[in-house]
């Protein structure tokens, strides 16, 4: 018997509008990189964590759409994610994970923290350093 990661709740940021029952899938571009497409769809148990992705995927479709966050469950195995998880980070603390099976959508959550204007551009400048930086790979 595989062990549990993490029980949860788990929650996913994006600017798409969905309802409870919904799938959300991998095969869409990267928040962080969106030269890239991402093989997996990633989610975490930190609720202000998914309202950071939905900040960054906002600002990549600027006007054009909101940012929301779901309450998900994974519908089949997941993983931590390679891409924080013993790399920035030691363990997990952000408790992010991935996964090739989609999520389910429970509900939407109104309560979470939006980032400051301030914050928003240290996000837009390390992003940009990122994408700049040939060595910052996202493991896909």
């Amino acid at each position: 018997m595989a062990s549990v990661l993490d029980a949860g709740p788990f929650f996913h940021g994006t600017v798409a509008a969905l309802q409870a029952g919904d799938l959300l899938t991998a095969g869409y571009r990267s928040n962080y990189r969106p030269d890239i497409v991402m093989n997996h769809i990633y989610f975490t148990a930190l609720v202000d964590g998914a309202g950071l992705a939905a900040e960054l995927a906002a600002e990549l479709v600027k006007g054009v759409a909101e940012p929301h966050v779901y309450e998900v469950e994974p519908t089949g195995p997941f993983e931590n994610d390679p891409n924080v998880t013993d790399k920035k980070f030691p363990g997990n603390p952000t408790r992010s994970y991935r996964s090739v099976a989609p999520l389910r959508v429970v509900r939407e959550i109104a309560d979470w923290t939006r980032l400051t204007p301030e914050a928003l551009q240290m996000w837009r400048e390390r992003l940009s350093a990122l994408s700049a930086n040939p060595d910052a790979r996202i493991i896909n």
